[in-house]
């Protein structure tokens, strides 16, 4: 049985195809403090959502 693509399979697919970056931001490091891929907030390493500018990973 085969697994239908979601809208965001197809749309990742879509740009993937033209050359556009289709990856999940995710935390960056910054020295020992997790920093914000948006706006570059540093954060402890338990955050789970930017307290700048509300950025959460996708997922949480």
């Amino acid at each position: 049985m085969a697994i239908e693509p979601t809208d965001d399979d197809l749309l990742d697919d879509f740009l993937a195809q033209r050359g556009h970056e289709t990856d999940r931001p995710g935390w960056e490091e910054s020295y020992n403090k997790k920093q914000c891929p948006d706006c570059g907030g540093l954060h402890d390493s338990g955050a789970a959502e930017c307290t700048v500018c509300g950025w959460r990973p996708r997922g949480n």
